[in-house]
């Protein structure tokens, strides 16, 4: 055999090996650091009921529409969607990833190894799909939480800053056909997705933000659902 021939085969199996043992490291880190709690603030009043809602792979932070601390219709406005009655619309779901993903992955199998790949190692931007309900079912995978007035503000803060925003301060819609539904709209977000800042750490992030429980770190749904089982 060519010693080149050799070589190249000899580096090929170290950068396989290389990758499996980086994909190992990366999964146990996750499972690891996930199962380590960020504990809730103590002695705080119950003002506000937040949800926590997953697909089973994203993580979206849910506030109510209207309260006496916002008003999130002002800026992510109903008329963003197809929704005809906005009258019985009570929550807000919201969820930072990433813009490819969103706009060109609607199911698993749209799924395409340049979106992936660009998402993996934030060689995209960013986006927040926001969705309207009207209804919340608790379950498995929806799960309230209250929160104070003052955590609250601090989550609106967050996810406020998350955002883009124009010149005139007002958050940017992204005009698309890409919508899951009729009560849903995205918008452009601050940020890159990446294989260790992902949708889901970004809602955990949201609950450190807000002093509620939380994983150290976590790049999956599963981390955070356990905390409130």
């Amino acid at each position: 055999m060519p010693r080149i021939l050799k070589k190249i085969l000899k580096y090929t199996l170290y950068f396989i090996l290389g990758f499996i043992a980086f994909v190992l490291l990366y999964l146990f880190s996750a499972y690891c650091l996930s199962r380590i709690t960020v504990a809730r603030e103590a002695s705080t009043a119950s003002d506000v009921a937040i949800y926590i809602k997953t697909n089973g792979v994203h993580t979206d932070l849910v506030v109510p529409v209207k309260n006496p601390e916002a008003d999130w219709s002002k800026e992510i406005k109903y008329s963003n969607t197809h929704l005809k009655d906005t009258s019985a619309i009570k929550y807000l779901a919201m969820g930072w990833g990433d813009k490819g993903f969103y706009l060109q992955t609607p199911t698993w199998a749209d799924l395409k190894f340049s979106v992936a790949f660009r998402a993996a190692f934030g060689l995209s931007t960013a986006a927040i799909h926001a969705t309207y309900y009207d209804t919340l079912v608790q379950d498995s995978a929806c799960k309230k939480i209250m929160i104070s007035n003052s955590q609250y503000i601090r989550l609106i803060n967050y996810i406020t800053g998350s955002f883009q925003h124009d010149k005139a301060g007002h958050v940017m819609r992204i005009i698309t056909n890409a919508n899951y539904g009729d009560d849903d709209a995205f918008y452009e977000a601050k940020g890159n997705f990446n294989m260790f800042h992902t949708c889901n750490t970004w809602a955990n992030t949201g609950l450190k933000k807000c002093g509620q429980k939380a994983c150290l770190w976590t790049p999956f749904d599963t981390g955070i659902f356990l905390k409130y089982q």
